[in-house]
């Protein structure tokens, strides 16, 4: 019989333990590639993956604070910055609260120069251009409301009130945009700042936060001399890049790092303790038969590779498994509709998942390797 048909016959011999100790792994890296899918996607955040060439200024003391809007003229004569344009979080509601997107009072012109991976056709962009209440959407969101060109999508605002006491602001779809590749967040609400702000009861003139394009080979510098530019103001600015600016927002939610090692933590050293002692189990009722196989000459060190071959062999089965499924599911897309639009598993995460297969197989398997080396053949043969 070949070493690898041993360890089958070993995982074999008690089906439910094995069974019940690789559904337990199973389970334990479904919940690993969920939750990291969801920091993936809080992480990326609403606006975007968070390009290396843009930077956001925003007011230092905190993100909901606004900032003048004639800020903007000086940061753009700031040596190294090549667009600077202006955005605010809108947070309107639709039909009910529980359908949440994000919505940003942009410059459509300056806007679209930023971020060139939104794609919307050269019409539908002169229409947005000439219509003062046009908004433009992702195709995400489109598909999700069944909103075509031309529909009226009124939004309940939470915070800013019309000057004329209104809190119903009715906007005209006039685009759908695409992301230029898989990743993009194609889930925002977009319409005009001038609208926004001739229309608004209070705060006239001012913004919420600034983004920068800049060379990222500068993006340090050119945040260092921004700050640097606003330090004695009344209103100071904090520069950073655009993925610390989502993953702030993110935060504001929790830690999501800290939450999964919460959740992972715990999960994780029961399925290292539960399955060594699996193990351990298996190593004890074979006493004798490993005993046979060093008397047949078998040495200690492949005794060890047998060892931990099942132990490796259990873990790769249930991680397998666990990030197999997680994948499956996480690839049907957004389980909020809406909620986390770059809801996805990260290729980095995975690999980390499968490092954390090895790390188990290893782990749960020395120590019953060690027991098997250390049997005596005279010992084991008596207990036969």
């Amino acid at each position: 019989m070949t070493s690898m048909g041993l360890v089958w016959s070993n995982l074999g011999k008690r089906k439910l333990r094995t069974a019940l100790t690789a559904l337990s792994i199973v389970v334990a890296f479904l919940l690993y590639g969920y939750l990291s899918a969801i920091k993936a996607a809080l992480d990326g955040g609403n606006f975007g993956a968070g390009g290396a060439d843009r930077l956001i200024v925003r007011n230092r003391l905190s993100i909901t604070q606004p900032i003048p809007g004639t800020y903007e003229r000086r940061i753009a004569m700031i040596p190294g910055v090549i667009t600077v344009t202006h955005a605010s979080w809108f947070g309107g509601i639709y039909q009910d609260a529980k359908n949440f997107f994000a919505q940003l009072a942009v410059v459509p012109e300056d806007y679209l120069r930023v971020y060139k991976e939104d794609l919307l056709p050269q019409d539908e962009k002169k229409a947005w251009f000439s219509t003062k209440n046009g908004a433009v959407v992702g195709r995400t969101l489109a598909e999700k409301y069944g909103w075509k060109l031309g529909d009226h999508i009124p939004l309940k605002a939470t915070v800013w009130v019309k000057a004329d006491g209104s809190i119903i602001w009715d906007f005209t779809l006039v685009g759908i945009y695409d992301g230029a590749s898989p990743g993009i967040d194609t889930s925002r609400f977009l319409f005009r700042d001038d609208y926004f702000d001739d229309s608004r009861f209070w705060d006239k003139g001012k913004v919420l936060w600034y983004i920068v394009e800049v060379n990222p080979a500068n993006a340090l510098d050119v945040s260092r001399r921004i700050d640097k530019e606003f330090a004695d103001s009344s209103i100071e600015t904090k520069t950073e890049s655009e993925g610390a600016f989502n993953q702030g927002f993110a935060k504001q939610v929790g830690d999501i790092g800290a939450i999964m090692l919460g959740v992972l933590g715990p999960v994780f050293l029961t399925i290292v303790l539960i399955a060594a002692n699996t193990m351990r189990q298996s190593v004890r009722e074979r006493t004798a038969e490993l005993g046979t196989l060093k008397a047949i000459g078998f040495r200690d060190g492949r005794i060890i590779g047998l060892v931990l071959a099942e132990s490796c062999f259990l873990a790769g089965l249930g991680g397998g498994l666990g990030l197999g499924i997680a994948w499956l599911l996480i690839s049907a897309g957004d389980p909020t509709r809406g909620g986390l639009p770059l809801f996805h598993l990260p290729t980095l995460d995975l690999l980390k998942g499968v490092a954390l297969v090895g790390a188990l197989g290893a782990l749960t398997g020395i120590i019953p390797a060690t027991q098997a080396m250390r049997i005596q053949v005279a010992e084991a043969l008596r207990r036969t």
